[in-house]
């Protein structure tokens, strides 16, 4: 860990040269052969963070922090075109350049769909962005975040003020612990709107796409009241988002939708949400109901919106056929 946050350069390393492929690649298939990787595969190129699923490579022009939690390894490091990024297990959390993208829509996709929302819960959403945004709402009364990695949270605070400044906000009450034991203790329809703001189906988050995790989601909702939910990507995740349409028709007997955005720095560019409605007043994610309110006071406390308006909300809901196709099948 960087002493107190304390930022360290970059450490560089030479890089390999790329041995075995002379003689127009002869070597390269000859070590293919006998199970072996030419060097250039694994070479690490000197100041460049590569996240080992998509070739997408941010210049690192510093480290700021690295720390290991309870849970995970936390890195944050100040990149030379996407501001600070923040880095969880080696998979790109958070970019300053483009996470108005991800938080605007995750939160505004939900709430601008129902009037009024005057309860919302965060399962995870640990630097602060979907606060940020969530707080927007002047309708909003209540807003509790369940994060499980307290570390997330103290390193946006340090690093990603413009993120963390949801922390700020009097509604707010963090809860530093388990989401899916969080909402098994939640009263019945006591939330408006859930916003689950994880990770990958992996570690930690792994329960958050699960059936009975979906099962303790609606219970806390009231009679139409709706759930947005991380849910990959269609470019590289439709087996996974496939099983999820599944789970949620199952259990949601309001409205089952898939939207989509594009973030950058997300393997394939472009990252799902699931939205669904528990049984009650109908829920049209598709038509936007509830304009956010961007009075001149919030827009200085917390930037301007970058991404969202009513007219990309109606379009996140279009799909390209191949998933249309898939996610028809599973909601019809």
């Amino acid at each position: 860990m960087a002493e107190d946050g304390a930022a360290t350069e970059m450490p560089v390393k030479r890089p390999r040269e790329c041995q075995g492929t002379e003689d127009n690649g002869v070597n390269a298939e000859k070590m293919a052969e006998d199970g072996k990787e030419p060097d250039c595969i694994s070479s690490i190129i000197p100041g460049w963070f590569s996240e080992i699923r998509e070739a997408h490579s941010l210049k690192v022009e510093k480290i700021l922090f690295e720390g290991k939690s309870d849970y995970q390894n936390v890195m944050v490091f100040q990149s030379s075109t996407y501001g600070k990024v923040l880095v969880l297990d080696g998979v790109i959390q958070v970019t300053e350049r483009d996470e108005c993208a991800y938080q605007e829509m995750i939160t505004h996709l939900p709430l601008c769909s129902i009037p009024n929302p005057k309860k919302v819960l965060i399962i995870g959403g640990g630097d602060g962005g979907v606060l940020r945004e969530v707080s927007r709402h002047s309708s909003v009364e209540q807003i509790d975040i369940c994060e499980i990695d307290g570390m997330v949270v103290e390193v946006s605070k340090q690093f990603f003020p413009e993120l963390a400044v949801g922390y700020e906000d009097p509604r707010v009450t963090l809860h530093v612990g388990d989401g899916v034991a969080f909402l098994k203790a939640v009263p019945e329809g006591t939330y408006d709107a859930i916003i689950v703001d994880s990770s990958d189906p992996i570690g930690p988050a792994q329960e958050l796409f699960e059936k009975p995790f979906f099962e303790s989601v609606a219970k806390a909702l009231r009679p139409g009241g709706v759930v947005c939910t991380q849910a990959e990507s269609i470019w590289l995740h439709m087996h996974i988002i496939e099983d999820i349409v599944s789970v949620c028709r199952q259990i949601f007997k309001g409205s089952v939708n898939y939207a989509w955005t594009t973030v950058p720095t997300y393997p394939s560019g472009v990252i799902g949400f699931m939205l669904c409605s528990t049984e009650g007043p109908a829920v049209d994610f598709k038509h936007p109901v509830n304009p956010i309110d961007e009075n001149a006071d919030q827009c200085k406390a917390k930037g301007p919106i970058k991404f969202y308006n009513a007219e990309i909300h109606s379009a996140a809901f279009c799909l390209p056929s191949f998933a249309k196709k898939v996610i028809d099948l599973k909601t019809g």
